[in-house]
């Protein structure tokens, strides 16, 4: 099961996993390319996850999004958390077990190696995640998880559908861009 708030939106080319949870007010829109969300994640309240033509969302598993994040057209590996108002913008990889600081700016295309800790405006690496960070990641998706499974409604999990797609023509002048 998942667990969608009533205020949650989610449209388009969109696979989200077992256990995981999206809270009032959260976007999941995969209109221009897809969005897949892994298991026992945390799409908490109005955090945005939107793509690009070519730049889908993966977020991987164990995965919270903080209130009011957004992630869009990036890669978030597993056992991240990704702070309150935080941005991660196209194309940027945020490695497993990393923490982003909440209001950081995550760069398009940046990437950031495993078990980072990662802040700032633009974001940077400032070191590495220790015990403590790993602790908090794995309380945060544990809690969320509960939490939803008590507080929101199941429903069955979601599987993507590329046909959900918004198609758009281009011209050469704009894929050049």
């Amino acid at each position: 099961m998942i667990y969608v708030a009533p205020t949650a939106v989610v449209i388009g080319d969109v696979t989200i996993g077992k256990d995981t949870s999206v809270w009032y007010g959260a976007v999941l829109r995969g209109d221009l390319d897809g969005i897949v969300v892994g298991e026992s994640c945390s799409i908490q309240d109005n955090a945005v996850v939107h793509v690009d033509y070519g730049n889908p969302a993966r977020i991987g598993s164990r995965v919270t999004v903080g209130h009011g994040a957004v992630v869009h057209g990036c890669t978030i590996d597993d056992d991240c958390l990704i702070g309150m108002n935080a941005t991660v913008a196209s194309r940027a990889k945020v490695g497993g077990g990393s923490i982003v600081a909440a209001g950081a700016v995550v760069r398009e295309g940046d990437e950031f190696p495993p078990r980072s800790v990662i802040a700032g405006v633009p974001a940077k690496r400032i070191g590495d995640a220790q015990d403590h960070h790993r602790i908090r990641i794995e309380l945060s998706w544990r809690i969320y998880t509960d939490l939803a499974a008590r507080s929101l409604p199941p429903q069955e999990e979601l599987r993507g559908d590329p046909a959900l797609r918004v198609r758009i023509p281009l011209t050469d002048e704009f894929r050049a861009l």
